[in-house]
């Protein structure tokens, strides 16, 4: 997750705590929506066997797309994004999506110049986020999204909309720089459904470091013209903290006062860890690419895992620069 993510992630939590503790009793919101729910119940056999039967029909869909897209098929390095917006604001375009194993939060990002529109997934398995279900339901000012609430914050051209999806994930739309931000953050929660989509980059992890696993992959860029994947690793007892950074793309790295390295057979470079900045190992691929390895280990590790990088041939780029 980068700084902004975690930032916003922040935001998101205090803005629970903080509501949450000057609440009244949510009981109350319990029964209205249950009353609810039993209001919106079909009323007659007819009703339940279409439904019945529409839910089995795009259960069918819906599976066969799982087994016949390879971008969305979970692998190593290859995680799948569960949830999709169906309507943004125009002029909109995606170029950024990160996900991982387990409980690792899901992320896509579209931009329009300056403005942005995030949308989060995170799991209600995560300790952090168990609990939101109960914060959300205990707040005085609420919002409905199909039929959950939420709570949103923020005003003028930046809000926060936080909802379950369902009973494991909760959503975020976070947006910046758009007028009537709320509003349209509402909009789009409520046109979020679950269509997942995938992330296939150029990398695969091969031989990690003792102690660290796989943690997440992200794919970005304006369009496939400046693509670039990035893997992390991290201790499973910290997952949130990544220890060592996998980046591809067209882009040199920084190599000042970098010394000569042999990685992947070829010459390569190494910088040390200096003043706050991450030891690094770069190397050109054939294809012309830059492969950086970083974190704070030693050069021998870092360039083991150079080493043992799987690039993909076939990566999917061709969302970046699209349109939802």
């Amino acid at each position: 997750m980068t700084r902004s993510e975690h930032e916003t992630e922040t935001l998101i939590r205090e803005s629970l705590d903080r509501l949450a503790a000057r609440a009244p009793d949510g009981q109350a919101v319990h029964e209205a929506l249950a009353r609810a729910g039993r209001e919106r119940r079909p009323s007659t056999r007819l009703a339940l066997v279409a439904a019945a039967v529409v839910v089995l029909v795009v259960g069918v869909v819906a599976g066969t797309q799982l087994l016949t897209r390879p971008d969305l098929v979970p692998a190593a390095s290859r995680p799948v994004l569960g949830y999709s917006p169906e309507w943004l604001p125009g002029g909109f375009t995606e170029q950024y999506r990160e996900g991982g194993p387990g409980i690792t939060p899901q992320i896509r990002r579209w931009l329009a110049g300056p403005a942005s529109i995030t949308l989060l997934a995170y799991s209600t398995d995560d300790p952090e986020w168990s609990q939101a279900a109960l914060k959300i339901a205990a707040l005085k000012d609420q919002v409905v999204v199909n039929g959950r609430v939420g709570m949103v914050t923020g005003s003028g051209s930046t809000a926060q909309l936080t909802w379950l999806a369902d009973d494991k994930h909760v959503l975020c739309a976070s947006l910046a720089g758009i007028p009537g931000a709320r509003e349209v953050a509402q909009r789009i929660a409520g046109s979020v459904a679950a269509a997942p989509v995938g992330v296939r980059g150029e990398l695969r992890f091969g031989p990690l470091p003792p102690g660290l696993a796989e943690r997440s992959a992200a794919v970005r860029g304006t369009g496939p013209g400046d693509a670039s994947t990035e893997l992390t690793a991290a201790d499973p007892a910290r997952p949130s903290v990544p220890v060592v950074r996998v980046a591809v793309g067209a882009g040199s790295p920084g190599l000042t006062g970098a010394t000569p390295v042999t990685v992947r057979g070829g010459p390569g470079f190494f910088v040390a860890q200096q003043n706050g900045w991450d030891a690094v190992v770069a190397t050109r691929l054939p294809s012309g690419r830059w492969l950086t390895v970083s974190g704070p280990r030693p050069q021998a590790e870092l360039v083991a895992v150079a080493n043992g990088v799987q690039l993909d041939p076939a990566p999917d780029y061709g969302w970046l620069g699209a349109t939802s």
